[in-house]
């Protein structure tokens, strides 16, 4: 069965946000944890929380992903936008407790300048200082585009990170369609030999979900502009084998297209026409 969804909105809570993702026939969703392009972070609604999970149970949902705000740059230049970052995971993770089981995906950051390494090691540093023994969720390192200062363009980077992570069974990997192919990665001709790379480098046990995006540029143009299904570079035909491909076939794919509610719907009954099963 494909498991589908997008990325939802859990402003009017989380009950709401389930009813959504039905309304477009999804099985899972994506939602910002908090303002996306801010730091604050709605009040929890336990008895809110619990009609969603009894939502998801019901209707037999895949593993949900709560991403991180983009404001989240746990390798800033800044301590204090470090420290920021940290706060914002542990607020989140925390949160997440109540939808135990399920992922957390955050970009790993931009070094703005002071080099790859040291990104890295601040990315550890966060992490190593977040990460409980206790905690329910699965943190999610997602693969990026290479735009700027980007760290997570390249597998051997993402690679670095886990190693650098103490209580690294904690860590997962969200591949972004549209950002491995902006980065340089042939999923269109040669996508056997991308995800065996990533076997190679990372452990294809590692891969948890994907976001499932066409691209506006051509392989390698490191821009991350995502497009709509089929109106890409990326095409259809590439797309329909990805959604089937025996490593990915069975993981959450969560589209982060730029459409409203109706063509989320749209999409997600082509791709469920296009899977195999």
């Amino acid at each position: 069965m494909l498991h589908i969804g997008c990325h939802l909105s859990a402003a009017k809570g989380y009950y709401h946000m389930g009813q959504e993702a039905l309304k477009v026939g999804a099985d899972t969703l994506q939602y910002f944890t908090r303002n996306p392009r801010g730091a604050s972070a709605k009040k929890v609604d336990p008895e809110d929380i619990k009609k969603f999970v009894d939502l998801m149970e019901e209707h037999h949902f895949a593993k949900i992903v709560a991403h991180a705000p983009y404001t989240l740059n746990a390798c800033s230049k800044d301590e204090h936008l470090r420290a920021l970052a940290k706060r914002m995971m542990a607020e989140d993770l925390e949160t997440l407790d109540y939808l135990p089981g399920n992922y957390y995906n955050f970009h790993p950051g931009s070094h703005v300048g002071q080099g790859i390494e040291a990104g890295i090691g601040y990315i550890c540093e966060a992490l190593n200082e977040v990460l409980r023994a206790d905690q329910k969720t699965t943190v999610l390192l997602e693969t990026m585009a290479g735009k700027g200062s980007e760290v997570g363009s390249r597998f051997e980077e993402l690679r670095s990170i886990i190693d650098g992570v103490e209580k690294s069974d904690k860590l997962g990997v969200c591949l972004d369609t549209c950002h491995v192919s902006d980065a340089g990665y042939d999923i269109i001709h040669d996508l056997d030999g991308v995800l065996n790379e990533f076997d190679r480098v990372i452990g294809l046990d590692r891969l948890k979900a994907v976001h499932l995006n066409d691209s506006m540029n051509v392989t390698g143009a490191h821009k991350d502009r995502h497009a709509k299904i089929g109106e890409g570079e990326i095409g259809v035909e590439a797309i329909t084998r990805i959604i089937n491909h025996p490593a990915l076939r069975d993981l959450p794919f969560n589209l982060e297209t730029p459409n409203d509610l109706e063509g989320y719907a749209a999409e997600i009954k082509l791709l469920r026409g296009l899977y195999e099963a």
